[in-house]
């Protein structure tokens, strides 16, 4: 990793003593960056390839090099070891994971809305094998010191992405004096998590979609009450809960 860094500052500083734009020199100082860049992004594909059809005991260098066509000792190179290369595996599905749901927050303005968003996150999680990955990681942090936190960290955004949906949501609800955002966003997370891997193990989804029917019955009669709620001010402890939770 540290011999990347110092190469890519080395392209820059040619780029930046002027030794022509457009010229020759530049030309293979900027294909050089480009190919370390696509190697990189190769590996973490194969990587979460890897991860999501063979599993953790089985993402290996050479197979993941394989997959990636190029050589096994690029993955030391790139990441410096399996391990890392694996936790930026996990690192891109959550940031593309967040990138696709981030527009979610702007339909979420009722329960009803924020259950059809979690059912939504739900289904394409489980169609894009996301969850097979998290999965894998996760066992293999029963057995590689250390990893365990790391996939932790990967989960945080995830909790306070939860906690913005929810937030909104519960400033008016009648339920808000009940439950502060943090411990909504929390139960939302290990919920959905939960929901996916079992989905995953077992192939069926009914049990989950039917789960989410009764909570959206639930929230549609919590939505029908809200106006009362907000005219009584029984969201008073729920903006509390905000400044506590911000």
């Amino acid at each position: 990793m540290v011999a990347v860094i110092s190469f890519e500052r080395t392209l820059k500083s040619i780029a930046q003593i002027g030794l022509g734009d457009g010229g020759p020199r530049w030309t293979a100082a900027a294909e050089g960056v480009s190919r370390v860049s696509d190697t990189r992004a190769a590996l973490v594909a194969a990587a979460i390839d890897t991860l999501r059809e063979s599993g953790f005991a089985s993402a290996s260098a050479r197979r993941i090099a394989q997959r990636a066509g190029c050589n096994q000792a690029l993955v030391f190179y790139h990441f410096g070891s399996v391990t890392d290369l694996l936790v930026a595996a996990l690192e891109e599905v959550s940031a593309q994971r967040m990138d696709a749901y981030r527009g979610l927050l702007d339909h979420t303005g009722t329960l009803t809305e924020l259950i059809d968003s979690a059912r939504e996150v739900f289904e394409a999680d489980l169609d894009a094998g996301h969850v097979t990955v998290l999965t894998a990681m996760i066992s293999g942090a029963q057995s590689v010191p250390g990893l365990g936190p790391r996939v932790a960290a990967c989960l945080a955004p995830w909790r306070d992405f939860a906690r913005e949906a929810v937030r909104g949501v519960l400033a008016a609800s009648p339920v808000a004096r009940l439950v502060p955002a943090g411990e909504a966003a929390h139960a939302v997370v290990a919920g959905l998590l939960g929901l996916e891997m079992l989905a995953s193990l077992d192939g069926d989804r009914a049990a989950a979609l039917a789960l989410f029917d009764r909570a959206r019955a639930l929230g549609d009669a919590l939505d029908r009450i809200r106006p009362l709620a907000a005219l009584l001010d029984l969201g008073g402890a729920a903006r509390a809960n905000t400044r506590q939770d911000s």
